[in-house]
Formats: C-alpha cells, structure tokens, sequence
C-alpha cells in the first residue's frame, strides 16, 4: 500500500494533534485540522490503512489513534527534510546578485512569518557609513551653481544651488581641489565641526559657498534613506492570537505594517541603538511605534558588507516563542555571514 499525500497530511495532523494533547487523536479531530475537507468517514478509512501500513496504532478500541515508533521516524525525517530544503532555498537566494535583491527580501519575508507564525519586515539594503568620493562645482547662470555629488555605491546627486556672489572659474577650481581633497572617502559623521571650520576658513570669502555644498552633501549620503524600501510577509498571523486579535488593535496593527513611514521609524531605533548590529528584543511600551505596544518586536541587522546593512523584524504577541524566533534571527544572521562571505572568496 503506498503512502500517498492524502495520507501523509493526515498521518502529520495525527502526530501534531497527538504531541500537543498527549491523548489518541479521532477522525473528527483530524476532520477541523487538515485542509483536505473530508468527511470522518472517510479519514477513519485512511487511518485504518495507516494502522494496517504500521504508521498509527489504537491503544485501546473504541480509542483514538496514536502514533507509532515507525510512524515519528516518518515525521522526524519529513522535518528534516523540510527543514533541509528551507535552508537550500534561502541560501540559493541568497546567493542572487542585488537585481534581484527585492524578489529575494520578499521571498525572505514569506519564510520568515511563515516559520515563526508571526508577521515579518525586511528593509532592503542601504549604504551605512556612506564616503564622499567626488564634488564637482560648476558655473550654471550667474548666481548659480551645478553641484554633482558621488558617494559610495555610486549614488549620484545632481543640484543647484543659488549663492550670494559671483565666482570666477579660477575660484570655481580652487574650491573644486580644496573640497575633494579635504573631503574624499569621508563619511558623514567624519564631517564634523573641525573639518567644516578649517574648510569655511581656506574657502575665505566663498565660506558662504562652502557652506551650502555641504548641506548639499549631507543631503547625498542619506538620499538613500528616503528611498527604503520594506518587505513585510506574515501580517493575518496576528490573528491567531486573541489578545491582538480584536477589531480596533487588529486594524492599527495590519496599518502599521502597510505604512512605511512607521517602520521606518521602528528601523531608525534599531539603527539608533548602541546594540544596532545584534539582537534587539522590545516588549511592549519597549517599541518606538506606538501602535505595537500590545506586542514583542524582536529584530536584527544583516550586514552584506562594504557597509550596506538592512535590517530584519519579527512582530508578534508579548508571549511570543522568543526562544525560536531568536533561533531563527540567529541562524539566518549566520547564513547571510556565511554566503557572503563565500561570494568574495
């Protein structure tokens, strides 16, 4: 007799039903869990054949079934098979080069909520750190300038600003030497106080300019930011759990997850942080986005290298499975390192 998948689902609600009361399982049981909607005759006639096959065994008549040794190496192994798979399927996509990183983050989402039934956020990747590599001033009409802006990543910024003077083309390529070679390979935070002062004061007359390229190159490095994009899988899994399961909590929650903005504010916490590059667990009033104070938010930051960071969230009720989820986090952290990794090898 073979095993085929019908008989599978039901021989894995048995088992499920089974670890999770501890007392013999009955087709009606069976009937409310598996998604195969059939009648309890017709799942009695399955777990006869089960019985017969030496997966399930009655311990008693007239009782449920529970299953056998045979019956758990068959569960045991169909774990780790899937389990297996998971990991084969998130390293293959891991692997795939950054155009496809939004199939990728999305994809990675749907795992996650999937695997941990809550609901799940990733923030595509963003340039941390980001380093000025090249300004370049030039004459547009009078009172005007053309400033290009190149950070790392070759994000480039194209501007004009208005300034108070007229410049000549000498001072125009005087103050082309002087901001690249004060400022290349900076990042925003090396850009500081000192930095700004020495500059305004080898600019001379023209501080006023300097002034307002550098506002200009602030506004550069985090460009990115505005365009975050966030993947989020796994939003109805809040209502598996009654206490977050109510009309009016239900729907904030299900409208944060759909507003960018919110996260972004969530995200921008976790980068904030002196943690920002481990584990952060926030438990209720913990959060920053006040619309999850009913819940646990458990998140993570993967880092791709050469500063590009994003960072990974998981939401669900405050008596969450922290144990798993951060097993989750964990492993995929050292799954990201590793492939990675690998690729610059």
């Amino acid at each position: 007799m073979e095993l085929d998948d019908r008989k599978v689902t039901i021989l894995k609600a048995i088992i499920k039903t089974y670890l999770e009361t501890g007392e013999p399982v009955g087709s009606r049981t069976i009937s409310k869990y598996t998604d195969l909607k059939l009648s309890s005759a017709t799942i009695r006639n399955e777990m006869s054949d089960l019985e017969e096959m030496g997966y399930i065994q009655q311990p008693h008549t007239s009782a449920g079934r529970i299953p056998s040794d045979q019956g758990y190496r068959f569960y045991v192994d169909q774990i780790m098979q899937e389990k297996e798979q998971e990991v084969t399927e998130v390293k293959e996509l891991m692997i795939q080069r950054v155009d496809r990183v939004e199939l990728v983050l999305k994809r990675l989402a749907q795992l996650l909520a999937s695997n941990t039934n809550y609901a799940a956020m990733i923030s595509g990747p963003q340039y941390h750190q980001n380093k000025l590599k090249f300004i370049q001033l030039s004459q547009m009409d009078s009172g005007q300038l053309l400033v290009v802006i190149v950070v790392e990543g070759n994000l480039i910024k194209n501007t004009v600003i208005n300034i108070p003077e007229t410049i000549t083309q000498k001072d125009l390529l005087d103050l082309n030497i002087l901001l690249n070679s004060a400022l290349n390979g900076l990042t925003i935070q090396e850009i500081n106080l000192d930095v700004i002062s020495r500059l305004k004061e080898q600019a001379g007359s023209h501080s006023q300019v300097v002034d307002l390229v550098l506002n200009e190159v602030a506004a550069a490095i985090r460009a990115d930011e505005e365009d975050l994009q966030i993947y989020t899988s796994g939003a109805t899994n809040i209502f598996k759990y009654p206490e977050l399961s109510d009309g009016a909590r239900a729907s904030e929650l299900l409208g944060t997850l759909e507003k960018k903005e919110m996260l972004q504010e969530l995200i921008a916490d976790v980068n904030d942080t002196e943690a920002g590059n481990g584990i952060q667990v926030y438990i209720g009033d913990e959060t920053p986005v006040q619309t999850m104070k009913d819940c646990s938010v458990v998140t993570a930051n993967y880092d791709l290298g050469e500063g590009i960071r994003g960072t990974i969230g998981i939401i669900g009720p405050k008596r969450m499975d922290y144990e798993k989820v951060l097993s989750t986090l964990k492993n995929l952290m050292k799954q990201l390192d590793a492939t990675y990794k690998n690729e610059e090898r």
